[in-house]
């Protein structure tokens, strides 16, 4: 099946929208079909830079196409749909309402990704139109918490046939032969022996960056690994940390997506402190709806989860498979650092569970969700 995606993401890019685009275009490659995507930009990059920096080996064409800033990207998805139709798409996979709207208007499938609540003023309307237009389509929405939101505050009821619950996802090959946490931490240059916790992503409000540094201070026997953020943002936190007098911090900056196992692979606890107010990189705050790529990696590297206790995040976490703590305060964090540092054997018990669940949420296996019967 020939498959044109639609994205706004500029590629490449180091935001999450931008990872998940390419990740699920390369799924579907994965999966034999003939993906082209067509994203905005004026400068190409050739496939050689985009495998590393964002961990894809299977190669798909993309296409990059200029915008007027004035058009809010409408002119990208008639552009790209257009585009799509004169390649003899069979289907188009988009994250673009307006381009899921004029794909169908077009007669073609679709697949419209769903990630956040609709916004501006044609946003909700747009969705709207998706959903209630004839022809062939699907949305692939990330959480069911995101399908009760659409429902109840923009009073859309979605056919239950026309939705499948998609969340993230994690290349699962990437991670079947890491090496021990005191391996992996050798062979990135921290201390092989010392206790190490990890967190890995944005520096994004919300993402309880003030909370790990006040875990450092009061946890002065384990190093704190921060990986990923804006170099602005690094410097903030590196000045912060700084000024605790804080030496067992170690902060990355951004890291290759095809390296982030490893590191990932180093830490004996990894970190989700996810606060009640979550600011996604287009603003916004997606505390109740969001799905979080970490998460998956952090279950497919086999070690233990420390999380923020947000109920979204049970869709998919459960107390087998992860520790909680209350969101944005400390004393619990506190807490529950603590309890997994007393408990080896039930680090190791939930490291287990947690790999053996991230099983089910390969970008493969929901690739295959997504499009199955559409054509």
């Amino acid at each position: 099946m020939k498959i044109g995606a639609i994205a706004p993401s500029h590629v490449p890019s180091n935001t999450a929208n931008s990872i998940q685009v390419m990740k699920v275009c390369q799924a579907l490659a994965q999966l034999g079909h003939t993906v082209k995507l067509w994203v905005p930009g004026q400068t190409t990059s050739p496939w050689e830079q985009l495998s590393g920096y964002y961990g894809v080996t299977t190669p798909f064409e993309i296409s990059w196409l200029p915008l007027q800033p004035n058009l809010k990207r409408y002119d990208l998805a008639l552009s790209g749909v257009n585009r799509a139709a004169g390649w003899q798409a069979d289907l188009v996979y988009t994250w673009m309402p307006q381009a899921a709207v004029y794909a169908q208007v077009r007669g073609l499938p679709v697949v419209l990704e769903v990630h956040d609540r609709p916004t501006g003023k044609l946003g909700p309307w747009l969705l709207r139109r998706t959903v209630n237009m004839r022809g062939c389509k699907r949305l692939a929405i990330i959480t069911r918490a995101l399908v009760r939101v659409l429902e109840q505050e923009f009073d859309l009821p979605i056919p239950p046939e026309k939705v499948v619950i998609a969340p993230d996802g994690v290349d699962l090959e990437r991670y079947d032969a890491l090496p021990d946490a005191p391996s992996a931490r050798e062979m990135i240059g921290l201390p092989p022996q010392q206790l190490t916790a990890v967190y890995t992503g944005h520096l994004y409000a919300g993402r309880g960056i003030e909370l790990l540094l006040g875990l450092a201070q009061a946890f002065r026997q384990v190093h704190f690994l921060l990986v990923g953020g804006n170099p602005q943002s690094v410097e903030n936190c590196r000045k912060q940390a700084a000024l605790a007098g804080l030496t067992n911090l170690t902060f990355t900056g951004f890291v290759e997506n095809q390296r982030l196992a490893l590191y990932q692979a180093a830490g004996d606890i990894l970190l989700m402190p996810y606060g009640r107010i979550i600011a996604g990189s287009s603003g916004g705050n997606t505390a109740d709806i969001c799905s979080p790529m970490k998460m998956f990696e952090y279950m497919a590297a086999g070690r233990a989860i420390l999380s923020s206790d947000l109920p979204v995040l049970r869709e998919v976490l459960n107390d087998s498979n992860a520790a909680f703590c209350a969101a944005d305060e400390l004393d619990s964090w506190k807490k529950g650092l603590q309890a997994l540092l007393n408990d080896p054997a039930r680090r190791q018990a939930m490291s287990m569970q947690a790999k053996i669940d991230a099983q089910g949420y390969s970008w493969k296996s929901r690739a295959e969700a997504t499009i199955a019967n559409l054509v």
